[in-house]
């Protein structure tokens, strides 16, 4: 899929943003530039210690989670009790290394937005560090949704790192309190209530964190 491409129909979600904002640097197929396994991770050990502890406060306890974007750490609590998570993300192996997931599938959210989930299944939803690279964030938001129970979360965390290629270009434009705006836009656009900022970690000291959650 081209950056082209992606921006047509959501642009019209979005009509405040500018003319190509969905575009990539590279249009290659993304899923070729994930296929390689990157076991690592994408913020420092302080800024992960505050999303789990927010995630301890946020998730309900017993639920049912949906980590989107997934990887081979989820960052959610150990003490955390919950039905089960289901992760989705980019490649195979790093789900299949992720402990922390009962279930997990790949597929490529900027072609396929909809999610093969049923319909108000989970307690709460999770995306951290991955909405920067959204070409259909209104579709895919949307659609997370639809799979929430009235009332339940969709934390949405980032932080200032992340692939420049494959970030979209409205990403890259922004600074970090412009991409807080951002993804509140999205969760609201997408039918979200309820939502607010939080600043998890300051970046004085390390990598900034902040997490944007709406509720279905």
């Amino acid at each position: 899929m081209t950056g082209a491409a992606a921006s047509g129909p959501e642009q019209a979600l979005f009509p405040e943003l500018p003319a190509g904002a969905f575009a990539k640097q590279d249009p290659e197929d993304d899923r070729a530039f994930y296929a390689p396994p990157r076991l690592v991770t994408h913020i420092d050990d302080a800024a992960m210690a505050a999303l789990t502890n927010f995630y301890r406060h946020m998730l309900p306890d017993g639920g049912h989670v949906l980590d989107l974007m997934s990887s081979w750490v989820s960052h959610l609590p150990a003490d955390c009790r919950l039905a089960g998570v289901v992760g989705h993300g980019m490649n195979e192996e790093e789900l299949a290394a992720n402990p922390q997931l009962t279930q997990w599938f790949v597929q490529d959210l900027n072609q396929t937005p909809a999610l093969p989930l049923d319909t108000a299944s989970f307690d709460a939803a999770l995306c951290c560090v991955g909405v920067q690279y959204l070409q259909r964030p209104g579709a895919v938001f949307a659609d997370v949704r639809r799979l929430l129970v009235p009332g339940a979360p969709f934390i949405v965390s980032f932080s200032n790192r992340c692939f420049p290629t494959k970030a979209v270009a409205i990403w890259r434009a922004l600074d970090i309190n412009g991409h807080a705006a951002l993804v509140k836009l999205y969760l609201e656009r997408a039918g979200f209530g309820a939502v607010r900022v939080d600043l998890l970690a300051d970046g004085r000291a390390g990598d900034p964190l902040v997490a944007v959650t709406g509720h279905a």
